[in-house]
């Protein structure tokens, strides 16, 4: 059960790694190298990120459980406030693009919304999930806490979520 579980959550993520990288090359233009026609937002440092922020019904991403706490597997203390966090506060980081330099989110809470179970929780940006140092363009990096109140077991690795902006 577990198994099939795991590899019905890899073919989603496959899917929508493949569809946003498809949406890409079909909205991609000479003259707008990083796709923006399809709403990718440019970032001075990283070149072509994370898909904008949908105004309505959410924003697409995938979500993977972090450590905000010291010694975890989130790194240093969180850039918005240089603190760590427990994991048991409902935080999260966003991926490079979003996160933009923590200028429109940083300490704002966003609505997370699991696609697998529909619940809904609201968490607090604290942090960036860097694209340059493995975090995917789509992420949000999030605490156990926002796991399980969305009734999520962390063992998956990654879920398809939405989010926007609380």
């Amino acid at each position: 059960m577990a198994s099939t579980k795991l590899a019905f959550m890899a073919v989603a993520v496959l899917l929508l790694q493949a569809s946003c990288a498809v949406a890409r090359a079909q909205h991609h233009h000479a003259s707008d190298p990083c796709g923006d026609s399809v709403g990718l937002q440019r970032h001075k440092d990283h070149g072509c990120s994370s898909p904008a922020v949908s105004a309505q019904g959410g924003t697409p991403a995938m979500m993977t459980v972090n450590s905000f706490e010291k010694g975890g597997s989130g790194g240093g203390p969180s850039e918005c406030d240089g603190q760590y966090h427990s994991n048991k506060d409902l935080i999260t980081a966003l991926s490079t693009g979003w996160y933009a330099g923590g200028s429109r989110r940083c300490r704002k809470p966003i609505r997370i919304t699991s696609t697998q179970t529909g619940r809904t929780v609201v968490a607090e940006v604290r942090d960036e999930c860097d694209s340059d140092s493995g975090c995917e363009d789509n992420m949000v990096s999030t605490s156990q806490a926002v796991w399980d109140a969305l009734g999520l077991d962390t063992n998956i690795g990654g879920v398809p979520v939405t989010w926007s902006d609380a």
